[in-house]
């Protein structure tokens, strides 16, 4: 009987930490919709196209690049990603589908995260971007990448 009064009284108690979170994690709509532009007319485009002066005004000079396709680890500068980039068939040259979506944003501050999927090539990847808000832009700052097989 004493443990049953313990869980009822324990479970009197608001679970307010889940919603001091989520409190936390709501955006600016406003920040998201820039983001999503700098994304879709900036980053798809310049991947879609090969336009490597539009991969240039998105991603901050030092921004890496990590994670693995094909099961083999991956890691590139900014500079490297963009060069490679500029240096194969684009996706709008080979044609092959593109397919790019943007899964989520998440906005903190002058920080964010955007989670995208892109199936190009015979590949799905899927990307985890990191943003900041440097002198008023949103520049990627990190880049990591996997593709996943169907």
């Amino acid at each position: 009987m004493k443990i049953l009064l313990l869980i009822a009284w324990l479970f009197s108690f608001p679970l307010s930490s889940h919603a001091q979170k989520t409190n936390i994690m709501k955006t600016d709509q406003t920040q998201e919709i820039e983001i999503k532009n700098v994304i879709e007319n900036y980053y798809f485009k310049g991947i879609y196209e090969g336009n490597t002066e539009l991969l240039k005004k998105v991603f901050y000079k030092d921004a890496l690049l990590f994670g693995d396709i094909n099961g083999v680890p991956y890691y590139k500068t900014a500079e490297q990603y963009i060069e490679a980039v500029g240096s194969r068939v684009s996706p709008e040259n080979s044609g092959k589908p593109f397919v790019a979506r943007i899964i989520s944003i998440d906005v903190i501050n002058s920080i964010a995260t955007a989670k995208l999927n892109e199936k190009m090539y015979d590949f799905n990847y899927y990307n985890f971007i990191t943003f900041h808000k440097i002198n008023g832009e949103w520049l990627i700052v990190n880049k990591t990448l996997t593709d996943v097989k169907p």
